[in-house]
């Protein structure tokens, strides 16, 4: 386990707004990160995206790296126009 990890772990057990907070935005990084991964392996630029959206590239690169507060309807739009399906799931 590396020194960050000892960090992260101590410190979300001592501040509970902290693991909240850090939680929530790993989440929202994660689908962030999953969009562009979507994006770049379709061969898509984010301009093309926006195309096939209906949207511009600056919507685009904000939701690639500020996944927060995202519509799931914005969501499945991309998905489609990526040609993939939108799946959710609770745990």
């Amino acid at each position: 386990m590396s020194d960050l990890d000892r960090y992260l772990r101590k410190r979300k057990k001592t501040d509970p707004d902290f693991a909240k907070g850090f939680d929530e935005g790993y989440r929202d990084f994660k689908i962030g990160v999953i969009l562009r991964q979507a994006r770049e392996e379709a061969g898509l630029t984010q301009e093309e995206l926006a195309n096939r959206v209906g949207t511009r590239k600056t919507a685009i690169s904000r939701m690639e790296n500020h996944a927060e507060d995202i519509k799931l309807s914005t969501i499945q739009k991309v998905a489609k126009a990526l040609g993939k399906s939108l799946e959710i799931s609770l745990h």
